[in-house]
C-alpha cells in the first residue's frame, strides 16, 4: 500500500496523443455512393407466406449484388442471395432467397421474439425512413420465422427494447430457404412529402465455420458509422399520411403468499389482486406519434439476471423493457445517461409526444409516478440507494437538429416531490462528424435539486440545496488500421440526476485509448487488434481516485469467436487510502455447432481491493454460460458466477483468510412451440458465505451465510407484442434461522392484452 504522486492529466492526454496525431494523415478516400434503386409499386396482391410465386412479386425491384463485409472485407459473397423490394398502399414489402449449398446446416433454432443470435441464419432489412443516415428501423427473421425488430442509430447503437407491428414468413427449401416481410407503414414514421426518398440496407447472416455477414452495399473496415453507408431508394409515392391508432387494455391477476411470522413459518394466502389498465398509441401523421397510458402494466414476466453486487462500488445499470418508453428511444440516449426511464417505478399515468419537424426531432412525456423503487444517492467513491417512497411528478423532454451527418440537442428532466423537494436537469450536447472517421461528441448538464426533507431514507435528504454540473467530451478516431478515444467526464459533488443513471459525481475521469487492427486472411483469427488504455479519476480537488494502465488484445475468428486478454496495472482509492493492485481480465465467446451455442467466460484474477474494510486483497471473478439445444424447439441456457476475496485481516502480510465467496447458479429451459408460444422454466440460487470476524464492527453482526433460491414457470402466447397472454407460477426460498430453505414467497399470476388498431 502507498500513496502515488500526482501527475497533471493533460500530459497524461499529450502522452498518447502526441504520437497519434501524424496517423489523422492516413485516411482512406471514402468509397462513393451505391447507386440509387427505383422502387416500383406492387402489380397484384402479395401473400406473406414465405413462397415468392404472388403475382406482386413480378415486376418488383430485383437486388443481385452483394458483399461479403465481414470477415472477407467486402469480396464477392460464398453464397448467393437475391432480394426483391415493392410496396402497395399499406405496405412495404422485402423478399429473399437465401441460397445454401447444404440447406441440412442451416441454424435456425425456434425462440421468443428478439432472441436471435448471431450464431444462427437470419436476414431482412433496415429502413432509414428519416433518410437522415443515422437512424434504421430493423426488421429481421430466421428461417423458422423467429422475428427480430430494433432501431440501429449510429448516434446511440443498436437496441431491440422497441416492437413494431410487422409480418413475416420463412420456409426451409432444398437449395437453402425463402423470406418475406410485410411492414405498415403505420409503424414508420417519415415525412409528409409525397414522393419519398428512404435509405436501405439489406442483411444475410451466414454462420459456418466463421460468422459471415453480407450485405448489399460495401461497409468500409475503419468506418465512424454504420446506417450512413445504406443504399438509397427512389419511387415511393402516395403513401398514407398517418392517422392510424391502437388500444391495448390490459388485464392482470396476481395471487401472494408469503410467511405468517418469521421466515420459515407456515405461508398465508393473500387476496387475488387485480388490476386494469389501458396503453394507447395515435399517429396522427405519419411523423408524429402521441402515446397515453392509464395504470400501465410495468411488470416483469422474468426477473433480472441476478447479478453479483458483493464488493460492488457503484450501481448496477439494468436495460429498459417496458413499452410506454420505447417510442423513440434512441432519443433518450444520452453520452452523460442523465435519462434511465427505469427510474420512473410505478406511473398512475402517462403521456407523451414523438415527432419530426423538418431536419428536427423531438420526444416529450410526463407522468405521475407512484414511487415504491430506489434513488441512486451518487458519490466520490461509491454510490448508494435510496427508497423512493414518495409519489412525484415527472418531465422529460429532448429535442436534436441535425446539420447532415452532425446533430446538436437539448435535453430537460424534471422531477417534482409531493411533500417538497425537486430534481431539475438541463443542457445542451452534440455530435459532429467532419468526416467518416471522426466523431466528436459533447454534452454539458447543470442541476437544480432540493432534497426531500427525509434523512431516516438518506442522510443527504434534509431539504437542502444542490446544484452542480457536469460535461462529457469524447473524440473518437477510426481508421482501416488505427483507432484512437479520448475522453473527459467532469461531474461536480453536488451534480444529481435522480432521472438518469449517474452514479459516481464529485470526479474528474481522464480516459485514453489507443489500438492497430490486422487482418489475417487465413488462421483461426480474421481480426487481431491489440490496445493499450490509460485511464486517471481525480477528485474535484485534486486528488487521485483511480489510475489505470492496460494493455490488451482482442481477437476475432473461428466459430463466431471473440478473445480479449486484458492486463491491469491500477491504483484505487478505498476511503483514505490508496492501494496497487496488478491483475488479468480474460472474456471469451464462442458457438461451436448448431447444439452447443453461445459460451462466454469472463474471468477476472489477480489482486484486488477490500472497498467495505479499506484493505488490500486478492480476489477472483468468474462466470461462465451456455446454450445448449437438443433440438431447434427446446433450449437449455445454464448460468454461472463467482467471486471471493481473500484478505489479511491486519492488512498487511499474507492474504490467505475469505472474506466472503458469492455464487450465483442459473438454469433455464425453454420450449417453444412455434414463433408466438413457449413454456420457460427458471431456477435460479444466490449463495454467499462471509467470515463476520474479517469485517470492521461498524458493519454490526453479518450473518455467516445467505442463501436465497428462486423459480418460476411461465407459458407466453403473442399473437403481436401487445396482444399477449401470460401464466405463471413464482417460487421464492431463503435460509431460515434453522439452516434450511424456507418458504419467503410464492405467486400465481396471469396477464392478458389485446391490441384494437383502426
Amino acid at each position: 500500500m502507498r500513496r502515488s504522486p500526482k501527475r497533471h492529466p493533460t500530459l497524461f492526454f499529450l502522452a498518447l496523443l502526441i504520437p497519434a496525431c501524424p496517423l489523422l494523415a492516413a485516411q482512406a478516400a471514402p468509397e462513393p455512393a451505391p447507386e440509387a434503386l427505383h422502387i416500383a409499386r406492387a402489380t397484384g396482391p402479395i401473400e406473406v407466406d414465405g413462397r415468392l410465386g404472388d403475382p406482386g412479386w413480378n415486376g418488383a425491384t430485383k437486388v443481385e449484388t452483394f458483399y461479403e463485409t465481414s470477415p472477407g472485407d467486402n469480396v464477392e459473397p460464398k453464397v448467393k442471395t437475391t432480394a426483391w423490394l415493392t410496396y402497395d398502399d399499406r405496405f412495404f414489402y422485402a423478399a429473399f432467397d437465401f441460397q445454401d449449398p447444404d440447406p441440412k446446416s442451416i441454424r435456425a433454432p425456434f425462440a421468443d421474439h428478439d432472441d436471435i443470435s448471431s450464431s444462427t441464419d437470419y436476414g431482412g432489412i433496415v429502413l432509414d425512413t428519416r433518410n437522415d443516415g443515422k437512424t434504421g428501423f430493423m426488421f429481421l427473421a430466421n428461417p423458422h420465422n423467429l422475428q427480430y425488430d430494433a432501431i440501429s442509430s449510429d448516434v446511440s447503437g443498436e437496441d431491440n427494447s422497441p416492437d413494431f407491428y410487422w409480418d413475416s414468413s420463412a420456409r426451409i427449401t432444398s437449395t437453402g430457404w425463402t423470406l418475406e416481410i410485410r411492414v405498415p407503414f403505420s409503424s414508420l414514421r417519415y415525412n409528409s412529402a409525397d414522393v419519398q426518398n428512404w435509405g436501405i440496407l439489406l442483411f444475410r447472416n451466414y454462420p459456418r465455420d466463421f460468422r459471415y455477414q453480407i450485405f448489399n452495399v460495401k461497409q468500409p473496415r475503419g468506418s465512424s458509422c454504420f446506417v450512413c453507408h445504406e443504399q438509397k431508394i427512389t419511387g415511393l409515392t402516395g403513401l398514407p399520411g398517418g392517422n392510424h391508432a391502437v388500444l391495448a387494455p390490459y388485464v392482470t391477476g396476481r395471487r401472494d403468499s408469503f410467511p405468517e411470522g418469521a421466515p420459515g413459518s407456515p405461508l398465508a394466502d393473500r387476496p387475488v389482486h387485480w388490476e386494469t389498465g389501458l396503453d394507447a398509441k395515435w399517429t396522427p401523421n405519419a411523423n408524429t406519434a402521441i402515446d397515453a397510458t392509464i395504470n400501465p402494466d410495468f411488470s416483469q414476466v422474468e426477473s433480472d439476471v441476478a447479478q453479483i453486487t458483493a464488493n460492488e462500488r457503484f450501481a448496477l445499470f439494468f436495460p429498459e423493457k417496458r413499452p410506454f418508453f420505447l417510442e423513440g428511444l434512441d432519443l433518450f440516449a444520452t453520452p452523460l445517461q442523465a435519462v434511465y426511464t427505469r427510474n420512473i417505478t410505478s406511473p398512475r399515468w402517462g403521456l407523451r409526444a414523438t415527432g419530426e419537424v423538418g431536419n428536427s426531432l423531438y420526444t416529450f412525456l410526463v407522468t405521475e409516478d407512484r414511487g415504491g423503487g430506489s434513488v441512486i444517492i451518487p458519490g466520490r467513491n461509491s454510490s448508494s440507494f435510496a427508497p423512493e417512497d414518495f409519489t412525484s411528478r415527472v418531465a422529460i423532454g429532448r429535442g436534436r437538429h441535425d446539420f447532415g451527418a452532425s446533430f446538436a440537442s437539448f435535453l430537460i428532466t424534471d422531477r417534482e416531490i409531493e411533500g417538497g423537494g425537486h430534481n431539475r436537469v438541463f443542457g445542451p450536447d452534440f455530435q459532429w462528424r467532419p468526416n467518416g472517421h471522426d466523431t466528436v461528441t459533447g454534452q454539458f448538464l447543470l442541476s437544480d435539486t432540493q432534497t426531500p426533507d427525509r434523512p431516516d431514507l438518506a442522510a443527504e435528504w434534509n431539504g437542502q440545496s444542490l446544484r452542480s454540473h457536469s460535461s462529457y467530451l469524447n473524440w473518437n478516431h477510426v481508421s482501416r488500421t488505427w483507432d484512437w478515444t479520448l475522453q473527459y467526464i467532469d461531474a461536480g459533488d453536488e451534480f444529481r440526476a435522480d432521472l438518469g443513471f449517474v452514479p459516481q459525481v464529485g470526479a474528474r475521469d481522464y480516459t485514453a485509448t489507443l489500438g492497430r487492427s490486422f487482418f489475417p486472411e487465413r488462421g483461426i483469427f480474421r481480426h487481431v487488434r491489440p490496445f493499450l488504455r490509460l485511464r486517471q479519476v481525480d477528485d474535484v480537488d485534486g486528488a487521485l481516485i483511480q489510475r489505470q494502465g492496460i494493455p490488451g488484445v482482442q481477437l476475432e475468428g473461428l466459430w463466431n469467436g471473440n478473445l480479449t486478454v486484458e492486463h491491469h496495472t491500477e491504483t484505487v482509492r478505498a476511503g483514505s487510502h490508496l492501494f496497487d493492485t496488478d491483475f488479468f481480465v480474460t472474456a471469451i465467446q464462442v458457438s461451436p455447432s448448431q447444439r452447443l451455442t453461445d459460451l462466454v467466460l469472463n474471468l477476472t484474477a489477480g489482486d484486488d481491493v477490500d472497498f467495505a474494510n479499506e484493505r488490500p486483497a486478492r480476489g477472483i471473478t468468474a462466470s461462465l454460460q451456455g446454450t445448449l439445444r437438443p433440438t431447434d424447439h427446446l433450449a437449455i441456457q445454464l448460468n454461472g458466477s463467482r467471486r471471493q476475496l481473500d484478505v489479511s485481516p491486519t492488512g498487511t502480510g499474507p492474504r490467505d483468510e475469505r472474506l466472503f465467496t458469492a455464487d450465483v447458479a442459473r438454469a433455464k429451459a425453454t420450449y417453444t412451440f412455434t414463433s408466438r408460444a413457449f413454456l420457460r422454466l427458471v431456477a435460479q440460487r444466490v449463495h454467499t458465505t462471509r467470515n463476520p470476524e474479517l469485517y470492521e464492527p461498524i458493519f454490526g453482526v453479518l450473518p455467516k451465510e445467505d442463501n436465497e433460491v428462486t423459480s418460476s414457470a411461465l407459458f407466453a402466447y403473442k399473437l403481436n407484442w401487445q396482444t399477449v397472454l401470460f401464466l405463471g407460477y413464482s417460487d421464492d426460498r431463503a435460509l431460515s434461522v434453522e439452516d434450511r430453505l424456507a418458504p419467503i414467497g410464492r405467486a400465481l399470476f396471469f396477464k392478458i392484452s389485446y391490441a384494437f388498431q383502426r
